[in-house]
């Protein structure tokens, strides 16, 4: 485990340092902390500006493709609002949205808006401005390029209308229970008509991104630097993080700091005050020094692998049962984690209220694994490895560029997998390759994905309602679309919990989805003078509330 209060580190931590904050717009930003107050102080007070050192921002600005990456995310929470607040146990309440009815059994919805929300070209967050919104979630603009939200029930949505200024009515073809709770999901960030009505080229343009949130974008330069500063007359926060009026801090400047060792010692180095992903074996260390470790657990699938049933080798169903009981999942969580990391025991996090205890079904078991595919034909050879028709038994993982952790995870997996004689290949890609990985359908796929609300898994697992079909089944099996279409329109919630259950134990026994562990995507290490962060249930840090102590 690193230590960080050696003098060869500190040393080296002044001299990467030194070299990350060379550009004079962060310089700008680190100089000038106006907050005053005592050491030790437990009083917010108002101003100062930190700097927040992250990967980079690789996909770009334009708000439906990148509105639920990890790291664009970061900037998008901070510049824009949303109508429902969710927390870490997936409880909602009110934000834009002041209340809401759920009428004709969770067909139609009735949304009252808070008044004197504006966004910050000064135009009204009105009625028709949350018409526009939810009509560009629900449908996209294919035309344009413009992307639907994919968890969003669009599949069942008839249309929304503004009854008034501050009244929204929408309705469904059937129950969408999870609509509302949708409304707090980081693909539905509020931005102005102007923004969504643009080419999706000039959307690319980040100043024209137009949201309501508690920053704005100041300056900033692309691939560098990215410097946000309040909005001053900001006063519609969510109640429930216990704020009221505009943001504490002055500024927030995002550095783009590839390394994640230069982030992190950058930080421990006292000229910078949060970076984002630093290593998970650190993080005992970086706490004993005094510093804050975030790791918020989101509400969605956990960390595992989506698995194609059409190509080979996973097209086997006994191959998918042995790469389930081949991993061992304790090892990787002993050897890559720490105890802020829990196992997986389905395919969905812990804080899901639906999730269900379904370990049994991919708990690690060499013996078994072999036996599967012993008797399944698949002959190990004098190389170790298995064959069958003349094939070897091989894939190739691509660890999840949005999780840097989980290379040393997948570097696990392959030896663990070797042992009962399934070869393992690596190819490590960054964020901008990791959509062609995908796009070219691999035998497992390494997922990492929030949803607010259960019934929205159906838009993943077939192509039922142009779903995203994890598991390339299209419509083939008819168990997984009729659970599909069950969770989706469910109702009441009794009745969709119990579907939930016979979903995750299907999904499993099939070998469509092999977990790994509960998923702690992002990691936020912060100076111990940054008091008062908060994080929402799709794990992102929340500044608005943040504050400086001196």
């Amino acid at each position: 485990m690193t230590t960080f209060n050696t003098p060869e580190f500190r040393r080296r931590a002044f001299l990467a340092g030194l070299g990350a904050l060379s550009t004079s717009a962060l310089v700008t930003a680190c100089g000038g902390t106006t907050a005053s107050t005592g050491t030790g102080s437990t009083t917010p007070v108002d101003g100062g500006n930190i700097t927040f050192l992250i990967q980079g921002y690789d996909t770009g600005w334009v708000s439906s493709k990148t509105s639920i990456s990890s790291y664009e995310g970061n900037l998008w929470g901070q510049i824009t609002d949303k109508l429902v607040y969710v927390n870490e146990k997936g409880e909602l309440s009110p934000w834009v949205a002041e209340s809401w009815e759920e009428l004709n059994g969770a067909k139609d919805f009735v949304i009252h808006l808070k008044k004197g929300v504006t966004f910050s070209d000064g135009t009204p967050l009105d009625a028709a401005a949350v018409v526009a919104n939810l009509t560009a979630w629900a449908k996209g603009d294919s035309t344009r390029g413009v992307s639907k939200v994919g968890l969003f029930p669009s599949s069942n949505f008839v249309a929304a209308e503004a009854a008034d200024t501050a009244t929204v009515k929408v309705s469904f073809s059937s129950p969408a229970l999870g609509f509302i709770a949708t409304l707090a999901y980081h693909g539905c960030i509020l931005l102005s008509p102007k923004t969504l009505a643009l080419p999706v080229e000039a959307q690319a343009d980040l100043s024209q991104e137009i949201g309501s949130g508690p920053f704005v974008v100041k300056s900033w330069k692309q691939g560098d630097s990215y410097v946000l500063e309040k909005r001053k007359d900001y006063n519609w926060g969510p109640a429930a993080l216990g704020h009221t009026g505009p943001a504490r801090l002055d500024t927030i400047t995002y550095k783009v700091i590839k390394d994640t060792s230069v982030r992190t010692s950058t930080v421990v180095s006292g000229q910078a005050e949060v970076a984002f992903n630093i290593e998970p074996q650190e993080i005992e260390s970086l706490k004993a020094q005094g510093f804050t470790v975030g790791t918020p657990r989101y509400l969605g699938f956990v960390d595992g692998f989506q698995v194609n049933t059409q190509t080979f080798p996973t097209n086997d169903p006994a191959v998918r049962k042995a790469i389930q009981h081949g991993i061992d999942r304790e090892e990787i969580l002993k050897t890559v984690y720490t105890s802020d990391w829990n196992a997986a025991t389905t395919f969905i996090q812990g804080n899901v209220p639906e999730a269900g205890e379904f370990s049994d079904t991919f708990k690690f078991d060499a013996g078994k694994a072999n036996k599967i595919l012993d008797d399944a034909s698949w002959a190990t050879g004098s190389d170790g490895y298995r064959a069958k028709d003349g094939k070897t038994l091989e894939f190739t993982l691509t660890p999840n560029p949005y999780v840097p952790s989980t290379k040393a995870e997948d570097e696990l997996i392959a030896q663990q997998l070797k042992k009962v004689g399934i070869k393992v290949n690596l190819k490590v890609v960054d964020v901008a390759g990791y959509a062609a990985v995908q796009a070219s359908k691999p035998p497992l796929f390494q997922t990492s994905r929030s949803f607010v609300d259960v019934g929205t898994v159906a838009g993943v697992l077939t192509s039922q309602n142009k779903g995203e079909d994890w598991f390339g089944l299209g419509t083939s099996d008819q168990k997984l679309n009729d659970l599909s279409t069950a969770i989706a329109t469910a109702s009441d919630r009794a009745s969709r919990e119990k579907v939930a259950d016979e979903l995750q134990q299907y999904v499993l026994e099939q070998g469509y989805f092999i977990p790994l562990n509960q998923l702690v995507q992002r990691l936020y290490l912060i100076s111990p003078k940054i008091k008062d962060v908060q994080y929402n249930g799709l794990a992102y840090a929340n500044f608005y509330t943040a504050w400086i102590s001196q």
